[in-house]
């Protein structure tokens, strides 16, 4: 479904990413690990678009999606949801998912927003509210929510357990394993936590210092203590 060939970026003299090469398949969760500043996130924003590779492909159910407009990725079916739950404080529950629905590939924004509700109940009960007075927990849920909106293929989650209490985590991880089952949804989970992404995830990378050191099923990532001592902490 989506795969990424011998990928290079660099921030001037800085290297983020060193020929990465990493391939996900439909309807599996693949968790990216590694310590702060591997490059999980430079990952996330060259797949979709914002950030311009120095060398390297990018490809989405065969298309070469390298080179192509954000808003153009997101058409064909890529929905990112960045680091530090960024909706749009300012609109209500209901606007922001509006807004996120503008792309969406079929289907109206009600049926759309109401399976948002579904999923995340506590959204619902504040649909009228404007996204500043959420708690941390929900405007991630609503993050989530807004991605969704656009009915991707494939969505990119970028640290969704960032400050957040053990519990909200939990839901949200939750919330991302039942889409993968019920909706084949493919998932490209970016992850300090280690543990929940791995508890969720069918397969999982391990960036060091913007190269793949490792890549293999998540159980047995997991079981590795040696591994996990070495690059992930715990």
């Amino acid at each position: 479904m989506l795969a990424v060939d011998g990928l290079t970026v660099a921030y001037g003299p800085v290297t983020a990413l060193d020929g990465v090469n990493l391939s996900v398949d439909e309807g599996a969760i693949t968790a990216v690990l590694g310590a702060n500043g591997a490059g999980k996130s430079s990952l996330l924003r060259t797949i979709n678009g914002l950030v311009r590779p120095k060398a390297g492909r990018v490809s989405l159910a065969g298309d070469d999606i390298t080179r192509v407009a954000v808003e153009d990725v997101v058409r064909r079916g890529l929905a990112h949801v960045p680091e530090g739950r960024g909706v749009i404080v300012e609109l209500t529950v209901e606007e922001n998912l509006r807004l996120g629905g503008l792309v969406r590939r079929g289907g109206d924004l009600k049926s759309a927003a109401d399976k948002v509700y579904e999923l995340f109940p506590p959204l619902a009960a504040r649909r009228a509210r404007a996204a500043q007075t959420l708690s941390g927990g929900e405007r991630q849920m609503l993050a989530v929510g807004r991605a969704l909106m656009s009915r991707p293929r494939v969505l990119l989650l970028d640290e969704p357990s960032l400050g957040l209490a053990p519990k909200i985590t939990a839901e949200i991880m939750a919330v991302v394993r039942g889409l993968r089952e019920s909706e084949n949804l493919t998932v490209l989970l970016v992850e300090q936590n280690a543990r929940s992404a791995l508890s969720i995830a069918d397969r999982a990378v391990v960036l060091n210092v913007g190269r793949v050191v490792v890549d293999a099923p998540a159980g047995e990532i997991a079981a590795d203590a040696s591994l996990r001592h070495a690059y992930l902490g715990f």
